[in-house]
């Protein structure tokens, strides 16, 4: 019976024993869930913070916080510094003095940082709180002012926009940083721990600091708004003044140009004399421009400046009667500038019709003055040569002005046409003209050559082949063959006529070559009668 007791016994304490060992196993399986759940936890907090700080890192309220705290980090450590300088100053050994050499080194450094950060050494918030000064009022004293008024309502308001963007960006900081403390609370939850209680701490701070820097900035908003509201209400009414004041002098200036066009019509109608009726037509032109005169003077006479928007008005109408002259003094400084014409270079100018060539003498405020040459045109067109004319300087914007020396070119091409019969050997004509041209261009091609290679840094030149060419054409009284060939600009007609002759000699020596020219075979179908057909026994002639 003993036996069985002590078995039971045994039995009840081995139960006890592993039911223990059972709670321990689960309780310890339970704490490293627990400990992963919450390192999980942990984890995904801290990517929300990271995130947080990638968002609001580059704003402009959080890095001028962020030099005004190292700037009072550098001079804690500065005066720390400071105070360890004047400790081991008190000593003499040889470990003091090296210890003071090194924190000197420190000290500069330090100062030197200091020196960078000099503005944040007040406020770190006072120069970005602080709205751009608004510019200058325009004085609006004529209609030209109005575009100038909008022009400054428009920058008032923009720089309103942009004050009110920055508080916008700092009520953005100031919503991330309170969601950076929410998450930092839940951290400090789960690690109670003294880094994580001082980055609440410091979050907190600068709540406070950011806070405030957001009632400022908002109550200088307000006042600035006001201010900007103020300037912008007097600027309109002052834009609305000189609009009903535009409006009355277009509406006097409106009735007397309608007057003189009708005195204008009466006069067309009653002179009938062309001399009279230019002179009146000249009268009315004045009476109506002073009369105009008149009224802007009255109209602005009231100050100084008006009398220069009076001007300005009298130098358009100047400008419009004078057209031609402003035109001319334009294209003087087009001519000049622009490089297209210069003093010694030979032009041709169309002018009716008419084309005349010579070479520029002299480029003055108004015209341009050219000294006529014998030329090719002159041979073919003109007959005459050796005059002066002018050309006005507006004719560049009107007129077609060809340069045969533009730049650094000084050849033109130039070509000769010849007519051979159609039972010449043409072939050999072709050869014998090509073979004169190369002998008599060959200079001026390689001039030619270089002249272009020069002009290739100016312009887009796609073909700059200068070698003679030589074509043959079927015309009515012949083969024509057309020779074209570099040369001189200012001497065309000397190698023409030297080129001309050599051809001429040069084909008279070949038999089987014949110079072409118009002619004409007449067949005649009627045969005379000879005395020998005369009939004795009749009058007349068969």
């Amino acid at each position: 019976m003993r036996r069985y007791f002590w078995l039971i016994a045994l039995l009840f304490l081995s139960f006890t024993f592993a039911r223990e060992d059972l709670n321990a196993s689960f309780e310890a399986e339970t704490n490293a869930t627990l400990q992963k759940e919450m390192q999980r936890k942990l984890d995904t907090l801290r990517v929300q913070i990271a995130n947080i700080d990638a968002t609001i890192k580059d704003n402009i309220w959080l890095i001028r916080y962020e030099n005004y705290a190292a700037y009072q980090r550098l001079l804690e450590e500065l005066t720390s510094i400071d105070e360890q300088i004047k400790i081991f100053s008190k000593r003499k050994d040889d470990i003091s003095k090296a210890k003071i050499k090194e924190l000197s080194l420190k000290q500069n450094n330090l100062e030197k940082q200091l020196e960078l950060l000099q503005e944040f050494k007040i406020s770190p918030f006072l120069s970005i709180v602080k709205p751009d000064d608004l510019a200058p009022k325009p004085n609006i004293s004529s209609p030209f002012a109005i575009f100038t008024a909008l022009s400054y309502i428009k920058l008032i308001e923009k720089d309103r926009a942009d004050y009110n963007a920055r508080i916008t960006t700092l009520d953005l900081l100031i919503k991330k940083l309170q969601e950076k403390r929410e998450l930092v609370t839940q951290v400090v939850t789960l690690f109670d721990t003294e880094e994580n209680q001082q980055k609440l701490l410091t979050i907190d701070k600068d709540l406070i600091a950011f806070d405030g820097a957001h009632e400022l900035a908002q109550t200088t908003y307000s006042l600035y708004t006001k201010k900007v509201d103020e300037i912008k209400y007097g600027v309109t009414n002052e834009i609305k003044e000189q609009m009903e004041r535009a409006l009355n002098i277009a509406v006097f200036v409106i009735i007397v140009i309608v007057l003189s066009l009708i005195f204008k019509m009466i006069a067309k109608k009653y002179i009938k004399d062309n001399e009279r009726y230019y002179m009146a037509n000249k009268i009315i032109n004045f009476i109506n421009i002073t009369l105009i005169l008149i009224i802007l003077l009255f109209a602005y006479i009231e100050n100084v400046s008006y009398l220069v928007t009076v001007l300005g008005f009298a130098s358009a109408g100047i400008a419009i009667a004078m057209k031609d002259w402003f035109m001319s003094i334009l294209g003087w400084l087009v001519i000049v500038f622009g490089g297209s014409f210069h003093v010694g270079d030979r032009i041709k100018v169309l002018k009716d019709g008419a084309p005349y060539v010579g070479d520029i003498i002299d480029i003055s405020l108004l015209r341009m003055t050219i000294f006529e040459d014998i030329t090719l045109t002159t041979y073919m067109e003109n007959r005459r040569s050796g005059r002066v004319f002018f050309v006005p300087n507006n004719f560049i914007f009107t007129t077609l002005i060809s340069n045969y020396t533009h730049g650094t070119l000084k050849t033109v091409w130039d070509g000769i046409d010849v007519t051979i019969t159609f039972d010449s050997n043409h072939k050999k004509a072709l050869y014998i003209i090509k073979e004169i041209t190369k002998k008599y261009s060959k200079g001026y091609t390689d001039i030619a050559r270089r002249n272009l290679n020069q002009l290739r840094h100016q312009y887009s030149l796609k073909n700059t082949n200068v070698e003679p060419r030589i074509f043959s054409f079927y015309e009515p009284y012949g083969l024509v063959i057309s020779t074209w060939y570099m040369t001189n600009s200012y001497a065309a007609l000397t190698l023409r006529s030297n080129i001309s002759a050599d051809i001429v000699d040069a084909i008279n020596k070949e038999d089987d070559i014949t110079i072409a020219y118009p002619t004409q075979t007449i067949n005649l179908k009627y045969q005379r009668k000879t005395p020998l057909d005369i009939d004795i026994n009749k009058d007349v002639l068969f």
